[in-house]
């Protein structure tokens, strides 16, 4: 398999990706563009077969689901965030 990221703006990458693979008689390949983020990515592939993944992340959106309700309690009663 042959990958390639080539910039196309200060937007966007271009993904690229061909396959050759001897069970077809030619190769075949597919592209998409990956639009500019503020997010954080992660690479999938160093998460394979990791199953504690799922219970990581399922951890951190309880985290951030606790701070937001708190963070909202305190707002609603106007006694500051009580979150420092």
């Amino acid at each position: 398999m042959v990958e390639r990221f080539t910039r196309q703006s200060a937007d966007g990458l271009l993904y690229e990706f061909t396959v050759h693979d001897p069970d077809y008689t030619a190769p075949y390949g597919g592209e998409f563009i990956w639009p500019r983020t503020e997010e954080q990515n992660y690479e999938y592939a160093c998460h394979e077969g990791n199953y504690a993944m799922g219970n990581i992340l399922r951890g951190a959106r309880l985290l951030e689901r606790e701070y937001l309700e708190q963070k909202a309690r305190a707002e609603s009663t106007g006694s500051g965030s009580g979150l420092e």
